[in-house]
């Protein structure tokens, strides 16, 4: 595979994973889909162009060649039955996030109730499933790209629906570093595809200021959720109205 094919795999592969179509990236370059289409048929994008796209992306050039030569040896999901094991130990799954956000096995001693035995044991069934080596002194490379995610209806995401999303709706959401808001509106085919665009970015946003935080000190950052959640909808109540 040449360079200018794995930089193109990449971006196709970045565009899936935010779930934007040929459409989506057209109307965010001014261009007519058919164009965004024969640019990557072609591959005769202009240093412009690849630019305005890695940026959409959320990425920088360089940023973007980089993950093209690592893209293919890195992960970007697990496998249904790997996530099933995640979920399968809370102490896994804990060490698992843990070290995505990069802490060292110092931090999650100092912060959970976890011998350095099971830290340790964790980490080596972490090694085994490819999400990261393990290294001497118990240091961990990630092997994870970075657009990695969990499965779309894996047991990850399962996991969240059934026993996490609960948790974290149960506050008043009233504090000065929380914030809660819902819209309801009647949206056209167009409207949505630019509403669905502009989540997808606010995403990017939240992935960047993630990278951005993990220069400071532990203590200096807080583990923050974020929700984003639209569909076609209408109160149940509603519906049994209709004639």
């Amino acid at each position: 595979m040449t360079e200018l094919d794995q930089l193109l795999t990449t971006l196709k592969r970045q565009l899936k994973a935010r779930g934007m179509t040929y459409r989506d990236l057209a109307a965010a370059l001014d261009l007519s889909e058919a164009s965004v289409k024969r640019l990557f048929a072609s591959g005769s994008f202009t240093l412009e162009r690849l630019l305005q796209i890695s940026h959409l992306l959320g990425f920088t050039l360089a940023e973007l060649s980089q993950e093209a030569a690592l893209g293919a040896s890195r992960l970007h999901t697990l496998s249904e039955s790997q996530e099933r094991e995640l979920v399968s130990d809370a102490k896994l799954l804990l060490v698992a996030v843990c070290v995505l956000n990069q802490w060292t096995l110092a931090d999650m001693l100092s912060v959970y109730q976890l011998s350095e035995a099971e830290c340790i044991q964790r980490l080596a069934r972490l090694d085994r499933l490819g999400l990261l080596q393990l290294l001497p002194g118990n240091r961990v490379r990630l092997n994870v790209a970075r657009d990695f995610d969990w499965l779309p209806d894996g047991p990850i995401r399962r996991f969240f629906l059934r026993q996490g999303l609960g948790e974290f709706l149960n506050s008043a959401f009233a504090g000065s570093e929380q914030s809660l808001a819902f819209a309801h509106g009647m949206l056209t085919a167009a409207a949505l595809a630019k509403l669905q665009l502009e989540v997808r970015r606010l995403r990017q946003k939240f992935a960047e200021l993630h990278e951005e935080s993990l220069a400071a000190p532990l203590a200096k950052r807080h583990g923050t959720g974020l929700l984003l959640a639209l569909r076609e909808w209408e109160l149940g109540a509603f519906t049994a109205l209709r004639r």
